[in-house]
């Protein structure tokens, strides 16, 4: 059995589309369904049990979890664990140390007790501004400053387990700007992409923050842009690896310019490219990162050889066979 914690969410359910694709539906969903409409991600995937967080965590603290889901002494092979407030601008610091840091903590003692692999999901948040860099390198974890309370949150969590040199023993993944379908329900947190496409629809036309550094021109800010189909093949490397451990990016490893990236929306709608750089609302401005790039070497360096798609195919993919027809990944021919 695989637990994918956050699996209705959109990583979550995107690796358990991932692990249906090859044959896996020996899978447990956990999380917190609430009033949002991410239950729609789930429809059109296999999986044998959901639980709800908060009944997965007093399963795990109580030492019931296997009894509950049937499972032998050694039943449970993985957790990945991927379930976390994944919002960059969420201000209370109490929620998100007791969700992010606290949960995940008992999570990854829980796995380890059972055996079972442990993949979670670290951020590339982390990396702050990007004055120490991009490297996945653990000796340097300590001198990473991130610029919000989310990133802390994560950045937190690689240092508890430094610190209790679990690293040896698990995989964290540092997800760089991820975007593809089974983010609708994110809001705010959406990728650009799907959020220029509905203004493409509603007024032809795309906004972009200008730029507040005289080293960037306005749009040419840079991310590195991940397609979520590429981060799931990624994860799944580790999971089929188990024994390869530690903390690794998982990117494109190309940055390319917010300008780069309306101009393939644009492209895989064929219209005209039409774009307004708008005002940054206060509050961001100090906290922005203008440039991020994964560095992938130490991926590599283990094995893994599969080429991430370019941005123009990944965004093409995205618009025409999901955000057009509004569908999830397992809704349609894939």
């Amino acid at each position: 059995m695989i637990i994918v914690t956050g699996g209705a969410g959109f990583i979550g359910s995107a690796m358990v589309w991932y692990l249906n694709s090859i044959g896996r539906s020996d899978i447990v969903i956990v999380d917190a369904l609430g009033s949002s409409e991410k239950w729609q991600n789930l429809v059109p995937l296999a999986y044998d049990d959901y639980l709800e967080k908060d009944d997965f965590i007093r399963l795990v603290r109580e030492g019931q979890l296997h009894a509950h889901l049937g499972l032998a002494a050694d039943g449970l092979e993985a957790i990945i664990h991927l379930g976390a407030c994944s919002s960059t601008t969420e201000s209370d610091a109490r929620y998100l140390v007791h969700n992010n840091f606290a949960y995940s903590k008992d999570v990854c003692r829980f796995a380890l007790e059972c055996g079972a692999r442990f993949i979670y999901a670290s951020s590339a948040a982390t990396y702050g501004d990007g004055a120490n860099g991009f490297c996945d390198d653990e000796t340097q974890l300590a001198t990473l400053r991130p610029l919000n309370m989310y990133g802390y949150s994560k950045q937190m969590f690689d240092l508890w387990a430094q610190r209790h040199r679990l690293l040896d023993k698990i995989a964290g993944l540092k997800f760089f700007n991820v975007f593809g379908p089974n983010e609708y329900h994110k809001g705010d947190m959406r990728s650009l992409v799907i959020k220029a496409y509905e203004q493409i629809i509603a007024t032809g036309k795309i906004g972009l923050f200008k730029s507040y550094r005289s080293d960037y021109a306005d749009g040419e800010q840079q991310r590195d842009f991940v397609y979520v189909k590429d981060v799931v093949r990624m994860i799944g490397y580790f999971l089929e690896q188990p024994h390869i451990n530690g903390i690794y990016n998982i990117g494109s490893s190309r940055a390319h310019s917010w300008n780069e990236l309306a101009a393939a929306i644009f492209a895989a709608l064929n219209r005209p490219e039409q774009i307004e750089y708008v005002d940054m609302p206060e509050h961001l401005k100090d906290k922005y990162q203008y440039y991020t790039c994964s560095d992938i070497r130490k991926l590599a360096a283990t094995g893994y050889a599969t080429p991430p798609c370019s941005l123009q195919d990944a965004v093409r993919d995205y618009v025409v066979n999901y955000l057009v027809p509004g569908a999830h990944l397992g809704s349609c021919h894939e």
